[in-house]
């Protein structure tokens, strides 16, 4: 059984993308993204947690703040690169990884997978999972 904890927060970019299969969002356009982070753990900690939710709370802050606000395609990490909710989604993963193992999120000992899920709508959604 997997114990998780997730925390909420928003971004706001804009982008494009290349590839006819973008049709008109091949265009400079606007998105904004309902971030949720999902840390997982198969046992939960000395404290009984799987991460201090202040701290991962404050870590996602740190990471989406990093990204809002921005045209992406001006930034080189992204240079020849969709930024697709997909992608991003992984971006954000691997960015809260680093958190967690750099012990920023409490003693997150127990930490096994982090999950992002970026929703563009209340309809649509993209998720990425990555284990620790």
């Amino acid at each position: 059984m997997t114990f998780t904890v997730t925390v909420r927060d928003h971004i706001m970019v804009a982008h494009s993308f290349t590839g006819e299969n973008f049709g008109p969002a091949q265009r400079l356009h606007g998105a904004t993204f309902i971030v949720d982070a999902t840390f997982g753990a198969d046992e939960l900690d000395h404290d009984g947690v799987v991460v201090d939710i202040g701290r991962a709370a404050a870590e996602l802050s740190e990471v989406t703040g990093s990204l809002t606000y921005r045209n992406l395609d001006d930034d080189p990490e992204f240079a020849g690169v969709n930024t697709t909710t997909e992608r991003l989604c992984q971006v954000i993963a691997d960015r809260l990884a680093q958190s967690v193992t750099a012990g920023r999120l409490g003693s997150g000992q127990t930490v096994t997978s982090i999950t992002v899920t970026l929703h563009e709508s209340h309809v649509a959604w993209a998720s990425y999972s990555r284990p620790l």
